[in-house]
């Protein structure tokens, strides 16, 4: 497993170097900056990125969505000190595939980034509240809940049963092997339960489709 480190505290990363490699960890590199960090995975292409989502310049979020924009497809988990509603949210719709905080138990930190490069959705047990929070509209929609009972109402049973894998937090690969279809196949089938949920990542279907009794989440710690 090959690691891209962004963070602008010294300390912070020197400190995740220290205890990745530790554990056989290899670290792509290591960067203070979004701009080295997007340069840095156009160029030597890793597994899995680890971002900060308070940097100076260029700040987390920003950085995960010119990394999205610029085509990188490893996975991006942000990893930060921010228990904030809006930042979470601000992750999840640009394309993190989780999130996890900076206090977290040292030994979950290789566990979630194995689940992660399995593809599954890694988001710290302390935020899943916020997560249903958001999914439920709590903060500031209030109908959201009965607005997506509908939407996945309009899932083809096909993509009804897509849909309960992810919310197992289970890899296109898994779900194909499950479901005797390709990766492909599964990969169109999730872009268009995403489309049809009006969401923008595989984490918040998972946890639209958990407060529905469909599955699940797979969750970082816990």
């Amino acid at each position: 497993m090959r690691v891209l480190l962004v963070d602008d505290h010294t300390l912070v990363r020197k400190g995740l170097e220290q205890l990745l490699q530790s554990r056989g960890v290899e670290i792509a590199a290591s960067v203070s900056s979004g701009a080295e960090g997007i340069a840095q995975a156009l160029a030597l292409k890793p597994d899995i990125v680890l971002l900060d989502m308070k940097m100076p310049e260029m700040s987390g979020t920003e950085t995960l969505k010119q990394l999205r924009a610029a085509g990188v497809k490893a996975p991006i988990l942000m990893l930060t000190m921010s228990r904030e509603e809006q930042d979470l949210q601000a992750a999840l719709r640009n394309g993190a595939q989780g999130y996890l905080l900076k206090d977290m138990d040292p030994e979950d930190l290789v566990p979630a980034l194995q689940d992660a490069l399995r593809g599954n959705n890694v988001v710290a047990k302390e935020l899943i509240g916020s997560l249903t929070r958001l999914v439920q509209g709590q903060s500031g929609r209030t109908a959201a809940k009965t607005t997506s009972a509908g939407l996945i109402a309009d899932l083809t049973p096909r993509e009804l049963e897509i849909l309960r894998h992810v919310a197992e937090g289970e890899s296109n690969k898994a779900i194909g092997r499950a479901l005797d279809i390709t990766d492909g196949t599964v990969k169109l089938h999730v872009k268009s339960i995403l489309r049809k949920l009006g969401v923008r990542s595989r984490v918040e279907a998972a946890v639209l489709a958990v407060e529905h009794g469909l599955g699940r989440k797979t969750v970082a710690g816990g």
